[in-house]
């Protein structure tokens, strides 16, 4: 059963919120999410505590994808 869940999510992408940003250097993805407007509604959130934590240049973008890992980052945050 797993085994055909997960392939059906490969087939069928969730949307997730990418978040680049370059200090520190990582890359996060939240999610998933059925819809972009969804997405779109929790991005604020995601954003202000990014810049809470001091974040610095933050590149966001919505899309269908199935990461790998949530959260990588070039130096030890």
């Amino acid at each position: 059963m797993f085994l055909i869940h997960l392939f059906q999510n490969q087939k069928n992408p969730k949307w997730w919120i990418e978040i680049k940003t370059t200090i520190p250097q990582c890359l996060y993805y939240f999610g998933p999410f059925d819809s972009y407007e969804e997405a779109q509604l929790h991005l604020p959130g995601y954003i202000e505590d990014l810049i809470e934590e001091k974040a610095i240049n933050i590149l966001v973008s919505i899309k269908k994808c199935q990461p790998n890992n949530l959260t990588t980052c070039s130096i030890p945050i």
